[in-house]
């Protein structure tokens, strides 16, 4: 009985999760490191005729089927896409996730006015997308998550104008996660030593002190990746400006809820 049970931990752990019993109640998933080689469908979400034209334009300076990759997802994954704006990730995680998976479009509530369309429209246009609008320090889900998504928003929730309570909505993220889930961050690089000085000029962040407020809120650097990082940025113009725009150097973080 004992080998068979060895054996049933060590088959699921291969297979990319553990599963806990929880003292007769639920068991509880836990994604470990993914084995599984998802590129295929990776490329099909990119190719996917109900992306935008104008969104998959900006494909090779995106690497969206790198950053999904990075991302871990797979199909089943209940995933929060944070301000989705018009939805360029949302587009991408939804034929990954599949039927049986579901991505939530969680718009801000101090965006909402201009912002919740785009989420409906999302949610129209695929079955598994949900928009929920709320504080970011008290988002929720009805179901726990397995990644949170944050693309080129953070910066903007540490500026004072938006009136966000950083370390709280990294609480909410934490608590919206399954044991093992994964909260994935992608940003404007700032110059070293900017912290969120320019968050509100240049729009960017310094990745050390995101880094130090996301494992403030309990969570484990797990690592980053360079497919859209741009040594040529020196970090010193504004997202906005022309000679730039698209073209920033980005940074993807990888953080874990233990």
């Amino acid at each position: 009985m004992k080998k068979a049970l060895l054996a049933a931990v060590a088959a699921l752990a291969l297979s990319g999760c553990i599963i806990i019993a929880d003292g007769g109640r639920q068991d509880m998933v836990i994604h470990t490191a993914a084995p599984t080689d998802y590129s295929a469908l990776y490329a099909e979400a990119v190719a996917d005729t109900q992306r935008l034209p104008e969104e998959v334009a900006r494909d090779p300076l995106r690497k969206p089927a790198e950053m999904l990759a990075f991302m871990r997802l797979r199909p089943g994954d209940a995933v929060a896409d944070i301000r989705p704006e018009e939805g360029y990730f949302t587009r991408l995680f939804a034929p990954v996730v599949g039927p049986s998976g579901k991505v939530y479009a969680f718009v801000p509530n101090q965006t909402a006015r201009r912002e919740d369309a785009f989420g409906d429209a999302l949610a129209t246009a695929y079955p598994n997308v949900q928009r929920i609008t709320g504080a970011l320090e008290e988002m929720a889900f009805d179901r726990p998550l397995d990644v949170v998504f944050m693309g080129e928003e953070y910066h903007d929730f540490t500026i004072p104008r938006f009136g966000v309570d950083v370390a709280r909505m990294n609480a909410a993220v934490f608590a919206a996660l399954k044991p093992g889930g994964l909260y994935v961050i992608l940003d404007h690089q700032a110059a070293d030593g900017a912290g969120v000085a320019v968050a509100g000029t240049l729009h960017r962040i310094e990745a050390a002190e995101l880094r130090r407020q996301v494992e403030a809120a309990g969570f484990v650097f797990e690592g980053e990746t360079d497919a859209v990082r741009t040594p040529t940025d020196d970090h010193s113009l504004t997202v906005f400006d022309p000679s730039v725009r698209g073209r920033t150097d980005r940074f993807v973080y990888r953080f874990r809820k233990p």
